[in-house]
């Protein structure tokens, strides 16, 4: 494990220190977590709720990781997603926003919320379309519960790099529009995992979510 946080540690001190690295932690077991957590990761992303609820419960020590779900949620998990997650990433209709607003309020609980857009077709992403989202937005923006803070992007694979900022940086100019023409506040960009956080960096991402360049592959 030192080496595991010898690595993980020099790669946090190489991103921005006002960049939030999210770990994905998908499969990853609970003392490489502890190694992250000791190479001074204080953010997990996860991408389903049951291992969520497990791995936090086997992590309670750790009282100031803040954890994310990045995955798709499905509404029966919405509950169990309320009460797990500070931040709720993968938020990708209106339909799921205003249920996770009514948990939220029989809970007490007032989430952090990124918008998943899609912004290039992509059948295996989901997400809110530009204009689906600028649809939603008076809607979005009534939800009184959920504290709707940002985008997040998944841009599809095999783009050029190229390509690939070309989305990151239509992101950060969609959330700098939805600013001045609406009243939500979306100051973060979640985007960039391990093969192209420098691009979502150079766009101006504030989050980035590696997984494999930390942890290696994936089991």
């Amino acid at each position: 494990m030192t080496d595991l946080i010898d690595r993980i540690a020099q790669f946090r001190a190489s991103i921005p220190p006002q960049v939030r690295v999210i770990a994905v932690t998908k499969t990853v077991s609970i003392e490489a977590m502890r190694a992250a957590y000791a190479a001074g990761i204080r953010d997990f992303g996860e991408n389903r709720v049951q291992e969520a609820e497990v791995k936090r419960a086997a992590l309670a020590d750790l009282t100031d990781v803040t954890w994310h779900l990045i995955g798709h949620l499905q509404s029966n998990k919405a509950k169990s997603a309320i009460e797990l997650f500070d931040w709720i990433q993968s938020v990708d209709s209106l339909k799921l926003a205003q249920r996770l607003d009514r948990l939220a309020q029989e809970q007490n609980r007032h989430p952090q919320i990124c918008l998943q857009v899609k912004l290039l077709s992509d059948p295996n992403k989901a997400g809110f379309s530009v204009e689906e989202l600028w649809q939603a937005l008076p809607q979005l923006a009534a939800l009184p519960n959920l504290q709707i803070r940002g985008l997040m992007v998944i841009p599809p694979l095999d783009l050029e790099p190229s390509e690939t900022l070309k989305v990151f940086q239509h992101a950060k100019e969609l959330a700098e529009k939805i600013q001045i023409q609406s009243h939500l506040q979306l100051d973060q960009l979640s985007m960039g995992m391990s093969d192209d956080y420098g691009l979502a960096l150079q766009a101006g991402a504030t989050m980035i979510r590696p997984g494999r360049i930390l942890f290696g592959a994936r089991r």
